[in-house]
């Protein structure tokens, strides 16, 4: 293995960076320069978003190959500029690493982030390196662009408008806890080989989750424009609240109608949790929450990845979900908190 210091700061940024090509002809500047230089595209509005990752916070590497941590860190920053109705362009990469990385712990982690910025036509604008006391920290900066009038915020939900959900819920809490129960075994026997394979689709939404980018620009060409959104990170429930908080108004969901993958149910199965607890709390699905007015109900039940949950109400802060014929209960937020 390398020493990060046989490379020196500098050298180590070029040897991670150099193979990230240009994506777009309005960048115009990249690493090698004091500050990257973007031309912002005629007649759009500047859009960012910055995501602080850490090593037994956010992230835990007895399981995170850091391959596919490079490739999450992005795909957690993508996600909020796609929910504001944006289109991505670029990232800076800053890392705070202790000396128990070698280069070529790096380069595995920036394999992750060139496989994103591939797939997603993202430029690898700068970033920066540094010694860490306290193990491995990603901080990353994602830019994006957007028409100034169809630009979505958490505000602008009303009543009667339908409440909307990209994907299924669930599955990345699923994989977290099928992660942690192979890890404690691991750790009393090490000689234990983990056995995954029933469990690849929610270990995946844990470890390499994806955007629905192309799904937001779908709704733009059916011409669909979300009166409120954004992505569900922290939780259903949470993200629920900060909507109807920031527009003054309630919800009513139905739990029969919240998208649970046949995988997640049975994690719920085997950890006696109902599956809609982990649907409601789960987090770091990066699926999409979002309102609609009544008027695109046609249009939207005819899209296979979105599922129509409920609807928004007058009665501010009052979110229920509908449990069964006779059985409300009032929504809490119990998602996760970064405090």
């Amino acid at each position: 293995m390398t020493p990060i210091s046989t490379l020196g700061e500098f050298g180590l940024i070029q040897h991670l960076t150099e193979s990230f090509p240009i994506q777009h002809d309005f960048t115009v500047k990249t690493i090698g320069d004091d500050a990257a230089i973007v031309a912002c595209p005629e007649g759009k509005v500047n859009v960012f978003s910055t995501d602080l990752l850490l090593e037994g916070v956010h992230f835990d590497l007895a399981y995170m190959p850091l391959k596919h941590l490079g490739y999450k860190a992005v795909i957690v920053n993508l996600s909020d500029i796609y929910a504001m109705n944006a289109q991505p362009y670029g990232i800076t990469v800053s890392i705070g690493m202790s000396n128990r990385f070698p280069v070529e712990a790096m380069e595995e982690l920036y394999e992750g982030i060139k496989l994103a910025c591939d797939k997603y036509k993202i430029d690898l604008l700068g970033g920066d390196t540094s010694t860490s006391k306290q193990g491995l920290l990603i901080s990353v900066t994602a830019f994006g662009y957007g028409e100034k009038e169809k630009i979505v915020y958490r505000k602008g939900a009303k009543a009667n408008d339908l409440i909307c959900v990209t994907g299924d819920l669930g599955a990345a809490y699923a994989g977290f806890l099928v992660l942690e129960r192979e890890k404690v075994e691991f750790t009393e026997n090490p000689e234990i080989q983990p056995d995954l394979s029933e469990y690849e689709y929610v270990v995946g939404r844990q470890l390499k989750p994806e955007c629905r980018g192309k799904l937001l620009e779908l709704l733009n060409e059916k011409n669909v424009l979300p009166t409120s959104m954004m992505d569900i990170s922290d939780g259903l429930a949470s993200e629920l609240h900060h909507i109807c908080s920031q527009s003054g108004c309630g919800a009513t969901i139905y739990a029969d109608k919240l998208p649970i993958d046949v995988e997640t149910v049975k994690v719920a199965e085997e950890f006696q949790i109902s599956e809609v607890t982990f649907a409601m709390n789960g987090g770091e699905d990066y699926e999409y929450l979002f309102t609609a007015d009544i008027s695109a109900f046609n249009v939207l039940k005819e899209i296979p990845e979105i599922t129509i949950i409920g609807h928004i109400t007058p009665d501010a802060g009052k979110i229920d979900i509908v449990l069964g014929p006779t059985q409300i209960a009032s929504v809490e937020a119990q998602g996760w908190r970064h405090f």
